[in-house]
């Protein structure tokens, strides 16, 4: 390989353009190649250790011959020897290239390697002088080629736009970032393993739906050539799941995409990641209680306890969470008692009295919610219960026994407003279900986003038991307890607008 095209990359590399960059190493590859070296064409390498281990285990393990593969982080000259650092799955660790051990050719082929290329190494765990756990190397291999030069001069990845859209390099340059995805599937898991412990059993329900079931959410939607069927891409898992429940298995849970065809915030993502559980034979109680011990269950067993710090505030996830219905809590943080506000007029002058956003056909339990969203939400930093909603928003739930306006519902609130679950009594009365259906459907008949799923009408009346379930929002718990300010860090790849 010319020998100048190494030294010119690493005299200039720092005033090149990336483009020249990575015509340097094209040229590096293909002078390879004809030297009959491709190191595309390795198909595996066979290593015994990772980083991770050879640091947490490094009395048992010094001495011992070690084999490692990863990317190649930095490469610091001694002249006769490299000090680098290669990067595998689990973190970082030190290597020392020696041309005595490898020999002159292997050597000199070594020092044209360059960051961010993929190698395979051989050697013995060793403590240098300044004692940092290392790996005296005895074989060095390249096992793929890096044509493209690592950003910032290899010290990070900062740009949070870049790093959503080529979330490999974050991964590559930043351990917080890899951190956080570790810890998404740790969190996952834990689910899994509480939910198993319980007696539920995992599912999957069809992705792609023939009806737009869900008023409040607007679909995306397709068409199913072989069918000429319209379908739309699932809003909710809720409906199949509650068919379930009817077949006879008491208690189902699936964790799957969600798409909403909707606006995107911090908070919000077209698609993102939701469990609903089902049970037969409980209430929304039943679900207060799992809801809270999931939490206290991920934050003990991620965390190592029931306090979390998120953005600067401490958050107390130990069970029983306060709990206010929703009245109570427009009563507490609004000043009106919507029992002086009986009639939809009544709710609807008040509403205006205080400057909130409410039109004229709205009725009373809409306009509580108002109230709710715009004047309650915001003071829920603690984690907070929220229950008992009003009938017009809640198609699915059971009414209360103690006022028929109102449903067996509550959210689950915490930092002003983030919701962590929504869940209900779940309504199994057909008749009654039905004639919710047709509300929903009159007042979402101009959106065209909602339409009666008839085979769940069918299913009900053949006998649901009472059963509670419930929705939580897996990307707002990482969030939580990866203290991430945007939903964006905690999915590996989100909803971007294309580049022109």
């Amino acid at each position: 390989m010319n020998e100048n095209v190494q030294q010119a990359e690493q005299d200039v590399e720092i005033g090149k353009s990336e483009n020249e960059l990575i015509a340097i190493r094209k040229q590096k590859l293909n002078a390879l190649v004809d030297e009959g070296v491709n190191p595309f064409d390795i198909t595996a390498f066979d290593f015994t250790h990772e980083a991770r281990f050879i640091h947490d285990n490094f009395d048992d393990m010094d001495g011992q011959t070690v084999r490692l593969a990863g990317r190649m982080m930095s490469k610091r000259d001694m002249g006769k020897a490299f000090f680098c650092d290669l990067q595998d799955a689990t973190g970082r660790i030190q290597l020392y290239v020696k041309v005595d051990d490898l020999g002159e050719e292997a050597f000199n082929a070594f020092k044209k390697f360059d960051i961010s290329d993929m190698i395979g190494i051989e050697g013995f765990a060793f403590r240098t002088r300044r004692g940092e756990i290392s790996v005296h190397c005895k074989f060095v291999t390249m096992l793929a080629k890096s044509l493209r030069p690592l950003p910032e001069k290899y010290h990070g990845l900062r740009d949070s736009e870049l790093r959503y859209r080529m979330r490999y390099l974050d991964l590559i340059m930043n351990a917080g970032s890899r951190n956080t995805f570790l810890t998404r599937s740790k969190i996952l898991t834990i689910i899994r393993e509480e939910m198993h412990k319980r007696g539920y059993i995992e599912v999957e329900t069809p992705v792609l739906h023939s009806h737009a079931t869900n008023a409040a959410a607007k679909p995306f939607r397709t068409h199913h050539n072989t069918l000429d069927l319209d379908m739309v891409l699932r809003v909710e898992l809720e409906l199949h799941l509650k068919r379930l429940i009817i077949g006879g298995f008491d208690r189902v849970f699936e964790i799957g995409r969600i798409f909403r065809n909707e606006g995107m915030s911090v908070k919000h993502n077209p698609e993102f990641t939701m469990m609903e559980l089902y049970e037969a034979y409980t209430d929304y109680k039943g679900m207060m209680k799992l809801c809270e011990e999931l939490y206290e269950a991920c934050a003990e067993k991620v965390l190592g306890g029931k306090i979390v710090t998120y953005q600067d505030t401490e958050l107390d996830f130990t069970a029983p969470w306060k709990r206010m219905t929703m009245c109570e809590a427009v009563k507490e943080y609004a000043g009106v008692d919507f029992d002086d506000y009986q009639t939809d007029e009544e709710a609807y002058n008040i509403a205006r009295k205080y400057g909130l956003p409410v039109e004229k056909d709205m009725k009373r339990g809409d306009i509580i919610n108002v109230f709710f969203e715009e004047k309650a939400e915001k003071h829920l930093i603690q984690p907070t219960i929220i229950y008992d909603y009003p009938i017009e928003i809640s198609p699915l739930a059971k009414r209360t026994k103690y006022d028929t306006r109102l449903t067996e519902r509550f959210e689950a609130f915490v930092c002003g407003g983030l919701e962590l679950g929504n869940a209900f009594s779940e309504l199994n009365d057909p008749i009654d279900q039905r004639e919710r259906f047709i509300e929903q459907a009159s007042k979402k008949h101009k959106e065209g986003v909602f339409e009666i799923d008839e085979d769940f009408i069918t299913a009900m009346e053949y006998g649901m038991p009472p059963t509670g379930g419930m929705g939580l929002g897996i990307d707002r718990m990482i969030m939580l307890f990866t203290n991430s300010a945007s939903i964006r860090d905690v999915l590996l790849f989100p909803t971007m607008k294309p580049i022109e």
